[in-house]
């Protein structure tokens, strides 16, 4: 007769960690069996001993929780979650293994469940190659088998039902430990929400990995995100298979549904003989209405490492009536060429129906021509000014002229004082030029002479009586837009991600102009003076614009001289004024009731009323804004106008809308909920026994939930895949200047930029920087007198003099 097996209680983490544990022995009512328990920090595995001296382990769940024979399901699948339930309770996972079917092989018969250390590996002990070639080693990897017999077996019924045919309970090793249950594929699932998380952060640039330190906080600690990071990293890797090769049709789909749900988003595309994707063109309907209001100067700079094919992303910058950057459309080229700038060129002129009136770009040969050819006078459209940035050729005079010339001698200074104004006439800054080309002798300087030619496209001067040009006069714009974007964009990027990151940019930079319309409707800025004509600054313009006007209030009752004083004709008075702190130069103003003209011209440049103007309208007794030098780009409601783009969507769109921000809604309230709830216990309990209610009832509903598979979810998020033989392929990977190759072409600029921020080796012993300790010329010294002392007294340290001196002697 076989005796009762012995029943020990014992934690697997405390007897194999040494955890604390206490063991306690009782006899049962049968002689000849003892019971054993011992009782550990963490989770309790009971297991029993063969005859053979085997452990056997058997799990420790309520009995409602354990399967039976016998036990009946109504569909195979609930009987398969009953048991991975089974499996995440006790401590161990579960794999499907054999299956029957029926003849038409549409009905299973029979379905075997299996714990997933079932079975043996294969060791691969490896080949030995006679050849002699060395042996390739192998991955290292844990081997989980360990032969466990236990099993869940289901059959089907007469009726169509699913019953226990066959359940082994015990394992033949230990079971995880409550701590590390977690850690289980049984009770490890990327749901909705976890996708949703690595989603909506993947569009603001964050990555897995602070997208699951950021669901620890969410759902309040590790063990209860029901994931791993590696999980996180699957899923940022599933939709990156998911788009794989069909980036390109997918990013055409969707600005084709696009279009179709708002017909005011413009978008085109090219494509090469082979169907490769190459150019990209976008506007979406608030772009093209910010064009109308803003789009009298554009700054357009192209920008690198922002996709995973290497296509220069190139927006359409311009200032808004806060005086911040505003983005109008934007491009995706795969080459820096003429013929895909002019491309570029021509559908943004499609687009927004009009040219810029000044574009700013840098010295881009490529650009300077596309925008010659393309922003032309047709079609009863004015043709556009182009402006080159003044930062990047002013850069280049330390590298062109070196740097004692630039940096040791005051030919910058000099230079700067007729190169950035912008209150001097054209003889004024030619004269100012020639005279400091002379003192420096650098009449045969071929770089400062092509500058010159072009003098008439970066110069300040030559732009005192053009609209508008003075809002850009570098692509500092642009600069700052390619910062902004990169936080958003990285390398790796495929289209479709680019694009919803891209989205994300574009709401984040319209949220903050929904801010500042906000503030400037809201309140209004403290006045600083008590002329009126302030106060009604104040309720006209934007905050920004305010305080620019504001200044110029100030300095012309403070910096201002009144020179000469004309009598008023025909409602028109003359004045000569001093400005003081320029120079003490002399402006001619003229002003009116409702209108004001200065010699400075900046309102003609910029919009905005001069200090001059100011003075001459105090004179006079002005006390209310002069309509007529107002924009309407820079008041409060400058959007309030009529316009020909509809930014309205289809209902359509509105649905998807309202289907995509469901889940966010659903999510909102629940945290409403649980606000309220505080920290009071009984409301707490409330809220969380509702919550469980609730999930208890979705579990017994049986609806098209079940059926929402991940692919389902990805094509929620990241669009429908395409059906059928793709028409457009992925872009080639581009190869352009600003691209990063290990092997490109390095100026000895860049070279020495490179070098100066590499820390300078000194030497510990002289503080010197052109040689280290080992070559050292002390060292060399020293070394040479050691090397004289020791051929006085030879070898022998016991005779050294200078030890005898240290050496005291003896009483």
């Amino acid at each position: 007769m076989i005796t009762t097996d012995l029943i020990k209680i014992a934690d697997n983490q405390g007897s194999v960690c040494g955890g604390k544990s206490r063991l306690s022995c009782e006899d049962s009512s049968d002689a000849s069996t003892a019971v054993c328990s011992t009782e550990s920090e963490g989770s309790v595995n009971s297991y029993m001993l063969s005859p053979g001296g085997r452990r056997y382990f058997k799990p420790t769940v309520d009995a409602s929780r354990i399967p039976f024979r016998g036990q009946v399901f109504e569909t195979l699948e609930k009987g398969c979650k009953f048991y991975t339930d089974y499996g995440g309770l006790s401590g161990f996972d579960i794999r499907k293994t054999t299956e029957k079917r029926t003849e038409d092989k549409k009905t299973v018969i029979l379905k075997h469940y299996v714990c997933n250390r079932e079975g043996f590996n294969d060791v691969d002990l490896g080949s030995s190659d006679c050849s002699g070639s060395k042996e390739v080693q192998g991955r290292r990897t844990m081997s989980r088998r360990c032969g466990c017999k236990a099993k869940f077996v289901l059959k089907i019924t007469s009726v169509k039902t699913y019953y226990v045919f066959s359940f082994v309970e015990l394992h033949n090793h230990p079971l995880v430990s409550e701590s590390g249950r977690h850690f289980l594929k049984v009770n490890r699932k990327m749901t909705v929400g976890l996708r949703n998380i690595v989603f909506d952060s993947s569009k603001v640039n964050i990555g897995p990995s602070k997208a699951f330190c950021f669901a620890k906080e969410l759902y309040g600690g590790y063990a209860n995100v029901g994931a791993t990071l590696c999980d996180f990293r699957n899923c940022d890797r599933d939709l990156k298979l998911y788009v794989g090769e069909r980036d390109g049709q997918m990013m055409i789909d969707k600005f084709k549904v696009m279009q179709e749900t708002c017909k005011s988003f413009y978008y085109a595309y090219d494509v090469d003989s082979d169907g490769h994707l190459t150019k990209l063109f976008w506007a979406d309907a608030v772009g093209r209405r910010n064009f109308e209001l803003y789009g009298d100067a554009v700054s357009f700079d192209a920008t690198f490492d922002t996709n995973k094919y290497n296509m220069i992303f190139a927006p359409f910058t311009g200032v808004d009536k806060h005086d911040k950057c505003v983005t109008f459309a934007a491009c995706l080229l795969s080459q820096e060429s003429v013929t895909d700038y002019s491309w570029a060129f021509s559908h943004f002129v499609k687009a927004m129906g009009r040219n810029p009136v000044v574009i700013v770009t840098d010295q881009c040969a490529a650009m300077k021509v596309a925008i010659r050819d393309t922003f032309v006078a047709v079609n009863g459209l004015v043709a556009s000014k182009h402006r080159l940035c003044m930062w990047h050729i002013m850069d280049k005079f330390p590298m062109k002229l070196g740097n004692r010339l630039c940096k040791e001698t005051d030919f910058m200074e000099k230079m700067k004082t007729y190169v950035w104004s912008s209150i001097i006439e054209i003889d004024e800054f030619e004269a100012g030029w020639i005279a400091i080309i002379n003192e420096f002798k650098l009449e045969d300087n071929k770089w400062l002479s092509d500058m010159y030619a072009i003098r008439s496209c970066w110069i300040p001067a030559y732009f005192r009586n053009e609209p508008m040009f003075g809002l850009m006069r570098t692509t500092s714009r642009s600069e700052s837009e390619n910062f902004f974007f990169s936080q958003f964009h990285k390398q790796g990027d495929t289209l479709c991600e680019f694009w919803l990151r891209f989205q994300s940019a574009m709401d984040r930079q319209r949220n903050e102009t929904v801010r500042l319309d906000n503030e400037s409707n809201s309140s209004l800025p403290v006045t600083l003076s008590t002329w009126f004509i302030e106060d009604d600054a104040a309720n006209l313009f934007t905050r920004a614009i305010f305080y620019k006007l504001q200044e110029e209030i100030m300095a012309c009752c403070y910096d201002m001289q009144i020179k000469r004083m004309s009598e008023e004709v025909d409602g028109v008075t003359h004045f000569e004024i001093r400005d003081v702190k320029v120079m003490n130069k002399l402006f001619k103003v003229s002003v009116s009731r409702n209108h004001a003209v200065c010699s400075c011209n900046k309102f003609v440049m910029c919009g905005i009323v001069c200090r001059h103007a100011f003075c001459g309208l105090k004179q006079i007794g002005v006390i209310k804004f002069p309509k007529t030098l107002v924009l309407n780009r820079w008041m409060k409601i400058a959007e309030s106008g009529t316009s020909s783009i509809s930014v309205s969507v289809s209902n359509d769109c509105l649905k998807m809308e309202r289907a995509s921000l469901k889940m966010t809604e659903i999510w909102f309230d629940f945290r409403q909920a649980v606000n309220k709830a505080g920290v009071q216990a009984d409301r707490l309990d409330y809220v969380h026994k509702t919550v469980k209610q609730l999930n208890a009832e979705l579990d017994n509903q049986s609806g098209d939930f079940a059926d929402f598979t991940k692919k389902d979810h990805m094509a929620a998020m990241l669009g429908p895949q395409p059906v059928g033989e793709l028409t457009i392929l992925v872009p080639k990977n581009c190869k352009n200047k600003g691209n990063y190759f290990k092997k490109r072409l390095v100026s000895e600029r860049e070279k020495a930029l490179n070098k100066s921020k590499k820390r300078i080796r000194k030497c510990k012993k002289c503080e010197a920087v052109t040689h280290d300790a080992r070559t050292c010329p002390l060292k060399k010294e020293e070394n040479a007198k050691k090397k004289g002392k020791t051929e006085a007294h030879g070898d022998d340290s016991r005779t050294c003099p200078e030890k005898k001196q240290e050496t005291p002697q003896k009483k």
